[in-house]
């Protein structure tokens, strides 16, 4: 079992990269970010906040790799891309946007609408 102080370490840093992924899709959409940088901050972004992974979790040691190594090593590489008075601002911004409540019933929408598209699918490619 985890020791205390170590879980509230690890607590403490899954809770920046997900503020660190917010905050690179704030920066993707703003103009003041350089052109390539908000072009690989849109993509990292995108793959971080979405449901779907490059690596299934479901693989043994390599589903989480691309969580808990590839991604962050991606947003630390594209964040010396952005001058540090913007990461600053946008890393406010997302803590900010991070405290607004969360929408259970919109969890329960996106939860519903995945469960009917697999229905759907199991129902169309079940043998006759």
């Amino acid at each position: 079992m985890l020791q205390p102080p170590l879980l509230a370490r690890l607590k403490t840093w899954a809770k920046a990269i997900r503020r660190d992924a917010l905050a690179l899709w704030i920066a993707a959409r703003d103009p003041r970010t350089p052109r390539a940088a908000r072009l690989l901050c849109a993509a990292i972004a995108a793959y971080a906040l979405s449901p779907i992974d490059l690596i299934p979790d479901a693989i043994p040691v390599l589903g989480l790799l691309d969580e808990a190594i590839l991604l962050p090593l991606a947003m630390l590489l594209v964040i010396r891309l952005i001058p540090p008075a913007l990461m600053a601002e946008y890393r406010e911004e997302a803590a900010r946007r991070a405290d607004r409540p969360i929408s259970r019933a919109g969890a329960l929408a996106v939860v519903l609408l995945w469960a009917s598209g697999a229905a759907l699918l199991a129902w169309v490619l079940w043998p006759a």
